[in-house]
Parts: C-alpha cells; structure tokens; sequence
C-alpha cells in the first residue's frame, strides 16, 4: 500500500533475511527517528523504550502485538510524559515535556486483543489442534518421558498443517523418493 518498512532485528539470520526481502533493517534508535507507526512483535520486553519514544516524530502512534504489556515502556511513558489524555477508545495521547505527542494504542497491550476481537478462528483451531496432538501425545507416552519442557516436534507441526490445508481445501506437491534422496545426498549435482 505504499509504506516504507523498517524492520528493527537483533537475529543476524533475521536481519539478513529481511534485507534479501527488500526491507530497510535499522536499529530501534534509528528507526525511532524516521517511522510514523511503530508495531512491536518480539515477545521480549522494553523493545521500544522511553528514550526511543522521545526521539519518535511528534505524532507517532506506537502499539503493540507481541506479548503482553511489556514490549512498550508504557509505565515509563506515564511517569515522564506531561499529560495524558484518551482520544478515543484504544487510543492514549502522551504530551512529552517538550510538547509532542506520541499516540499508544491499545494502552500497549496486544492490539488484536484489547482492541479488535482477539484471534481469527482461522489461528485459533491450529493452537486447538497443535495442543490436542500434543495432549495425545502425553497419553500415549505416560511413563516414558521425563519430567521437562517438551517442543512440539516439526512432524507434528506438519501433520498440522497438513490437516488445515485439506480443510481448506488447498493440495501440494509432495516429493518424489528420487527428490527425497537427491536432497539428503551430496554425492549428486554440483
């Protein structure tokens, strides 16, 4: 639609990634200085801090949707900020001491959630199923697994998936056995 998008990344892989995809890769304190909407998507906290804020364009709007409350340093925002005042629902204005504004959305919890109808069905049954198959799973190995965190494991994930593309009525390719070998061997090709 016309936006410039700058991904802010600390995984070198990642930050790569998005490069090789066309996107401007900065750092949150660069980034800080020429976005107009910040959305956070990390799970981690503090992502986008008060000193951040304050480099931010008057105006900026500023939400999250990564993991609860804690990727915005909204409380720290409370305790600076000169005043603050909702604009309309879901919407907070903080006026900085030197008189811009930055605009907090959703009070800087998930957005999806305070602000809209929280996740589509559409997420929601693949979370349904990934921990029905994974409750399945500590059934049928009562007894024989030890006391820990358990990944879901990349066959399950795509069983998964598997079934949500047959619901949808979506059909891939699957490999051929000569694909398959191919792609395990390095005794062919260059």
């Amino acid at each position: 639609m016309g936006a410039h998008v700058v991904v802010t990344e600390v995984d070198p892989v990642k930050a790569l990634e998005a490069v090789m995809d066309g996107f401007w890769v900065l750092r949150i304190a660069d980034a800080a200085r020429v976005g107009d909407i910040f959305v956070t998507v990390t799970g981690d906290k503090t992502v986008i801090s008060f000193e951040h804020m304050q480099k931010m364009k008057d105006g900026a709007l500023i939400a999250n949707s990564g993991h609860f409350n804690v990727e915005i340093a909204v409380a720290e925002l409370e305790k600076r900020a000169k005043s603050k005042r909702q604009v309309r629902p879901y919407v907070d204005e903080y006026t900085l001491k030197d008189g811009s504004k930055r605009f907090i959305l959703g009070e800087g919890r998930l957005i999806n959630l305070v602000a809209a109808e929280g996740h589509p069905a559409e997420v929601m049954d693949m979370s349904f199923a990934n921990q029905a198959l994974a409750a399945e799973f500590f059934v049928k190995n009562k007894g024989k697994l030890k006391t820990q965190v358990y990944t879901i494991s990349p066959e399950m994930d795509a069983e998964i998936a598997q079934l949500k593309l047959a619901a949808m009525g979506v059909k891939i390719d699957t490999l051929t056995p000569e694909q398959k070998k191919y792609l395990t061997s390095w005794q062919e090709g260059t």
